[in-house]
């Protein structure tokens, strides 16, 4: 959508769209924010430049909060009936290894003090490598259009080396805000928004790991399932959580009834 608006608008305003086949231009924006990113970061945080590609364009299958919600009620159930120790076979059915290790801490008897030190350590831990890959495209975000800048300078200084041929003397000028343009789009079309589109997608599994913490913890003080519920809701989106409680208020009504 990005390159079919700054396209038509060229197009709009009379711009031939070869003006866009720049070699130099590509050169100094791509290969110099490309180098720029390598001075800039380690190569191991590098490195993770194809899997950060990955995951911006792949839309992942998380847990989403009600059925996380409606594992710990069940696990809530479990443990009153038949212990704490029942957690075990579960850790084994589950796949999530941030959960796992949750449930192997309750059921070795750690306190909830040192659960949610270890989980909150986990977290902190996933949320400084997730900033580490956005960093990058904020950074490539804020050399781009600079790069843009200098390479209009470098046309510049080639254009006025033709003072005396007006009409290549507006070619020259012309070509050279080309680079200027391919900066400002690759920064603000491109490198911020794939920044936050990580940042974002992190943020949803911070949050869906703190809900995990919270229904460890809970676990943990072995809670009815009625309260781990009621604690869990509360991460619920306004619109959903306002629905979960009609949908208590009918049940319950219904009870009444009966």
């Amino acid at each position: 959508m990005g390159l079919a608006a700054i396209c038509t608008g060229m197009v709009m305003k009379g711009v031939s769209l070869t003006a866009l086949f720049n070699p130099a231009a590509l050169l100094i924006i791509f290969l110099g924010t490309a180098a720029s990113i390598f001075i800039a970061f380690p190569m191991s945080t590098v490195k993770k430049i194809p899997t950060l590609f990955k995951i911006i364009f792949r839309e992942e299958q998380n847990q989403d909060i009600k059925s996380i919600i409606d594992l710990f009620t069940d696990m809530a159930d479990i443990t009153r009936k038949e212990g704490i120790l029942a957690l075990e076979k579960k850790a084994e059915e589950v796949d999530d290894p941030f959960l796992q290790s949750g449930f192997h801490l309750v059921t070795d008897g750690q306190s909830a003090d040192f659960i949610r030190d270890v989980l909150s350590e986990k977290i902190e831990a996933m949320e400084q490598r997730h900033q580490k890959g956005a960093s990058i495209f904020t950074q490539a975000g804020t050399y781009a259009p600079t790069l843009g800048v200098l390479g209009a300078v470098v046309g510049l200084i080639a254009a006025l080396g033709n003072l005396e041929d007006m009409e290549v003397l507006g070619h020259a000028i012309s070509a050279a805000f080309i680079a200027t343009l391919f900066g400002i789009f690759s920064g603000y079309v491109l490198w911020h928004p794939f920044a936050n589109k990580l940042k974002e997608k992190s943020k949803n599994e911070v949050q869906i790991k703190y809900i995990m913490m919270e229904g460890i913890l809970s676990l943990t003080n072995q809670d009815s399932p009625m309260i781990l519920k009621d604690k869990l809701t509360s991460y619920l989106p306004m619109n959903s959580n306002e629905m979960e409680n009609g949908e208590q208020e009918k049940d319950d009504a219904k009870n009444k009834t009966a």
